[in-house]
């Protein structure tokens, strides 16, 4: 009975979790894009960027609402599902999410609330700097929700002390070297999930030649928004892989399918396992690759799965310490490859606009409205290697995810509760989808003839 409430209690965390993350990295990036262009507008006084920071600005408050309403589920879930988990390490993990609630979210949503209903009753610069604020309290909020994270990735500045982790140390818990690597990469990837999300829409509106003083300008900011937010993606998931290697050296063995410990070690371009009998059906490595994504040279010691589970079985005790390989294996190929593709995607994109070739004529827009896909698709399988990686903990080398359920539910319980949370956020997706849709293809407001009376003595 036991292992059936763990079953459905670890789906219900992982569907409500992704379902959530699917409106974090766009309120993440398009809160600054937002705010980046009504900057514009208030510097250069141009009425085609008001008409861009509202319509961008509309669609960014549809994802955000959707976000709070997900995300507030997530931490019933601790006390609920998972009440071990919240004795055992809630004097540390319940901290940041504290502060993420009384610091940044109450700073998005009550400058959010001045944005949305502060247009010409505050001045120009008043208006701005509100939806900076937003801006700034939605990635900070990610912080603390990731310095929570971090700590269940790498455990610091704790002591156990009768038979619970308590914090001893609050600054090493935000100086964990895990959330400096792995904050930078969830930002970034918002901020290329929103110029995926504007070329998109962009390109849908250009090839159907409207509203294109709106969208010539999205489209060309946009490309040079998502290649950099791309680039730096990259260089940050490159140093987000080798801290992996030094911190949790199974996570990479699982991600490759390395069985036995290399050096220097190689890297497989395509491996089916037979997991329970520990061996490779099929495998195709290149020779070095590894040691040099992991070290930054062609020699390096990687260890392989069987090493480290005769490690852990003489550090932590009996037990089976391999995560699940070809989910890993295939979530990390999947959410590198699309990444890659991204950036190509964007760079592409960002060259003809240098070129300054008639956007309408670029035969890549036709594609650009599916393209917005492609980050939600690697942000999603980004975080199932994070999670199922680690496992079977749930706290890194200290607390196991078989150890961390309420023991006193039933399967019946968590079953009512898996599929009541699935349908609403189904529905809520299909609701946000079609709010965006709508909003989305309906376009801008029309240009207007000239300014009104209050416009006007705004300006003067």
């Amino acid at each position: 009975m036991e292992n059936w409430v763990l079953i459905l209690s670890r789906w219900q965390f992982a569907i409500t979790t992704i379902y959530h993350f699917f409106f974090v990295p766009l309120t993440l990036g398009l809160s600054v894009f937002v705010a980046i262009l009504e900057t514009i507008y208030v510097r250069t006084g141009q009425e085609v960027y008001k008409r861009m920071t509202k319509f961008w600005g509309k669609l960014f408050v549809i994802n955000f609402a959707m976000g709070v309403v997900t995300g507030i589920v997530q931490e019933f879930q601790f006390g609920m599902n998972w009440s071990e988990y919240s004795r055992y390490v809630g004097d540390i993990f319940g901290a940041p999410l504290a502060i993420e609630a009384l610091l940044a979210f109450f700073l998005e949503s009550t400058f959010l609330g001045l944005w949305i209903f502060g247009w010409d009753k505050v001045s120009k610069g008043v208006h701005a700097l509100a939806i900076w604020l937003v801006a700034i309290g939605s990635n900070i909020s990610s912080l603390w929700i990731l310095v929570a994270n971090s700590f269940m990735q790498q455990p610091v500045g704790y002591a156990e002390e009768n038979g619970r982790l308590v914090m001893t140390n609050f600054w090493a818990l935000l100086g964990n070297s895990n959330v400096w690597v792995q904050f930078p990469h969830v930002v970034f990837s918002g901020f290329a999930t929103a110029a995926f999300f504007v070329l998109g829409i962009s390109a849908y509106h250009l090839l159907r030649k409207k509203h294109a003083d709106v969208f010539e300008r999205s489209f060309r900011l946009a490309a040079l928004y998502g290649t950099i937010a791309m680039l730096l993606v990259i260089l940050v998931g490159h140093s987000q892989a080798q801290h992996m290697v030094a911190t949790q050296p199974m996570k990479m063995a699982a991600a490759e399918a390395l069985w036995e410990t290399e050096n220097p070690a190689s890297f497989s371009l395509f491996t089916i396992t037979d997991q329970a009998n520990r061996r490779d059906l099929v495998s195709l490595r290149v020779p070095r690759l590894l040691s040099l994504l992991s070290y930054n040279r062609l020699e390096g010691e990687v260890k392989g799965i069987n090493d480290l589970q005769k490690q852990f079985e003489l550090e932590y005790g009996p037990g089976n310490y391999i995560p699940p390989i070809m989910l890993n294996y295939w979530t990390f190929r999947i959410m590198v490859g699309v990444g890659f593709l991204m950036f190509f995607i964007a760079a592409f994109a960002l060259l003809r606009v240098i070129q300054k070739r008639a956007l309408q004529e670029l035969k890549i827009l036709k594609w650009l409205p599916f393209a917005i896909a492609l980050p939600y698709l690697s942000n999603s399988t980004g975080w199932i290697l994070t999670e199922l990686g680690r496992q079977p903990w749930v706290v890194y080398g200290k607390l196991k995810t078989a150890q961390a359920f309420s023991p006193n539910l039933t399967p019946g319980l968590v079953l009512t509760s898996l599929i009541g949370f699935t349908l609403v956020y189904g529905l809520l997706m299909v609701a946000d989808v079609y709010l965006l849709t709508k909003y989305a293809k309906a376009g801008p407001a029309p240009k207007p003839a000239k300014h009104s009376v209050a416009e006007q003595a705004y300006w003067e």
